[in-house]
C-alpha cells in the first residue's frame, strides 16, 4: 500500500480511538451528572417533611399543568431566562 494511504490510514485509526475514549468519558460525565441532580432533588424532597401519599398527591397536582404548559407554548425555560441567554451570546 502506498505509504501517504497507510499513514493516513493510522491516523484514522487513532483518530476514531479518541473519538470512543471521548464518547465514553462524555457518557460517564453525563451519567455523574444525572447522579448528582437526583441526589439534590432527594435531598430537598427529604427537607420538606412530606410524606409518600402526600409527595404523590403534590405531583399529582403539579404535573399535569406544567406538562401541558411546556407542551402548548414549546417554552422550555422561562422567558426571561431564555432572552438573558440570548443577550449574553450576542455581547460575546
Amino acid at each position: 500500500m502506498n505509504a501517504k494511504i497507510q499513514r493516513i490510514c493510522n491516523e484514522i485509526d487513532k483518530t476514531k480511538g479518541k473519538i470512543q475514549e471521548q464518547q465514553a468519558r462524555l457518557r460517564d460525565l453525563e451519567r455523574q451528572k444525572t447522579e448528582i441532580e437526583n441526589l439534590e432533588i432527594v435531598n430537598v424532597v427529604r427537607g420538606m417533611n412530606i410524606s409518600f401519599a402526600d409527595l404523590a398527591e403534590i405531583l399529582k397536582q403539579v404535573r399535569p399543568s406544567s406538562l401541558t404548559t411546556l407542551a402548548t407554548s414549546g417554552q422550555v425555560a422561562p422567558k426571561s431566562a431564555a432572552s438573558n441567554n440570548d443577550n449574553e451570546e450576542d455581547n460575546e
